[in-house]
Formats: structure tokens, C-alpha cells, sequence
């Protein structure tokens, strides 16, 4: 049997109408602070109610990527591992942080994040979120 590996899932926040060129930037300054290599990226993930953005899917087509949509609950019970808050993204989606909340749900139990979101263009943020063995 092989060893079983790290997974890691870059969550994603977004203003309505955020660019695809925005978000691949995100993602890709999330990697480069994190000091990661864009081919240990196993998805994408957002909520559900952005999934549908279309800067976020054209992103995910490009980057050759799925996109996770991560449905209310699973954003409310990951929310106490955030590690920044926004009043605006808490008073709008009820998570101190849309990017960071997306990827620890996504990751799945025992995910950590690798530092807090960052942000780009103030339109799209990205944070990591890992699972290791």
C-alpha cells in the first residue's frame, strides 16, 4: 500500500463580476507566500452561492481545476478555524472569511490553513487550507 498524501485546496472569496485574471493571480500569490508548487493544488472551492461566478469557473477551466461548491453549513461549521475576519464577509455570508472557511470545509476534518487569505485586485481573496496523512 502506498503512503497516504497531503491535500491541499485553495479557497476563494469574491466580489460579484471578479475577473478570471484576478483569481488565477490570487491562487497563484497564495501558492508563492505559502512557498507551495501550483501541480500540489488538488481543487478549487467557494461557496455555493458564488459557484456560479464566472471569473471563479473560467479560473477553475484554466488552471484545470474543479471548483468545490461549498454548501452554507459546512462554511458555518469550518468558520472557527478562520484566521482573518471581515465584518463585511461575516454580516453577508455569516463566516469571519469566505476564502479561508471554503478551504478548510473543502479540505475536509483536520485541515489547517497554511496562513491567512490573501487578497488581490480587492476583488478576489485565496487562502490554503491542507489535510495531511
Amino acid at each position: 500500500m502506498g503512503l497516504a498524501q497531503a491535500m491541499m485546496v485553495a479557497g476563494l472569496g469574491c466580489r460579484r463580476g471578479a475577473r478570471a485574471e484576478d483569481v488565477t493571480a490570487a491562487v497563484a500569490l497564495a501558492l508563492q507566500t505559502a512557498g507551495r508548487a501550483p501541480a500540489e493544488l488538488a481543487r478549487l472551492a467557494t461557496s455555493a452561492s458564488k459557484a456560479e461566478e464566472p471569473g471563479l469557473r473560467a479560473a477553475a477551466a484554466s488552471l484545470g481545476l474543479q471548483l468545490d461548491a461549498v454548501p452554507r453549513p459546512a462554511l458555518l461549521a469550518a468558520a472557527h478555524g478562520c484566521l482573518s475576519h471581515s465584518a463585511r464577509v461575516l454580516a453577508e455570508t455569516g463566516v469571519p472569511s469566505l476564502a479561508e472557511a471554503a478551504a478548510l470545509a473543502s479540505a475536509g476534518p483536520g485541515a489547517r490553513l497554511l496562513g491567512p487569505r490573501i487578497s488581490v485586485a480587492r476583488a478576489v481573496t485565496c487562502a490554503l487550507a491542507e489535510t495531511t496523512p
